[in-house]
């Protein structure tokens, strides 16, 4: 299923959406090697959050790195000494491993950041957007700890957004791209079909821990402000009305 986009417009330019849109296509295309090369291979390792490295502290050794093993208490080189490996799990937000990838992570983020920033406003929604991400990492990394490989992109953060929508807006519907047809189905269905078919991704290599991580704490902050949310929604929606005339 493919969503092209939700029956549910908007009073706003959603310019943090835009903006974190922006970024993500930047930091791909003007400063991200190819992944496929071997430069960009060393650059994720340089630049992206590393389990192991998150669990010890400290940056992947060249044994750690050629064997693919997290090695407790290993004293040998470090791969890159100077990585801040804190730094890189912010900094894996905004990095990916394909066109493919950032192409539909943008377009989920398009589809529904929207309606979540408007409700959230622009700093609550950038805060919600970078909480979900680092909590979409923790996530993997708890359910992971020893795994060695670059952990890229905006999927936990995007899931965040997606937890926030389906709390907000379940019964709002999207148009969705099914098989050859286009559908509008409730929000409810089409984002809890998407969070139980991370289930079935968990051995093909995809971070379905850090998407579940990201959307449980979407949906759970947003639960907690939802009437608040709903209220400053509405508040944009409702017409005003022109104040009085004063007759001469």
């Amino acid at each position: 299923m493919i969503p092209i986009r939700d029956i549910n417009p908007t009073r706003i330019l959603p310019l943090a959406t835009i903006a974190l849109i922006a970024i993500n296509i930047v930091a791909y295309f003007a400063w991200q090697p190819s992944p496929d090369s071997a430069e960009g291979e060393s650059f994720l390792y340089e630049q992206a959050a590393i389990a192991c490295e998150l669990t010890t502290g400290e940056s992947l050794t060249l044994r750690e790195a050629r064997t693919r093993q997290c090695i407790d208490n290993d004293t040998g080189e470090q791969l890159f000494p100077d990585k801040n490996v804190w730094l890189a799990g912010f900094v894996s937000m905004f990095l990916h491993g394909s066109i493919l990838h950032i192409a539909g992570n943008m377009w989920f983020l398009w589809v529904f950041g929207n309606n979540v920033e408007e409700a959230y406003g622009t700093i609550g929604y950038i805060l919600l957007y970078l909480v979900a991400g680092i909590v979409a990492t923790a996530a993997f990394v708890l359910f992971n700890s020893d795994a060695t490989d670059p952990l890229v992109g905006a999927s936990g953060a995007i899931a965040g957004v997606l937890g926030a929508y389906l709390v907000l807006f379940p019964r709002n519907r999207v148009l969705t791209l099914l098989f050859v047809f286009f559908v509008p189905i409730p929000a409810l269905f089409f984002l809890g079909f998407w969070f139980l078919s991370q289930f079935a991704v968990a051995d093909v290599g995809i971070a379905w821990e850090a998407h579940v991580g990201g959307f449980v704490l979407g949906a759970a902050a947003t639960l907690i402000l939802r009437e608040s949310l709903l209220r400053r929604v509405r508040s944009l929606h409702t017409p005003r009305m022109p104040p009085p005339r004063t007759p001469f």
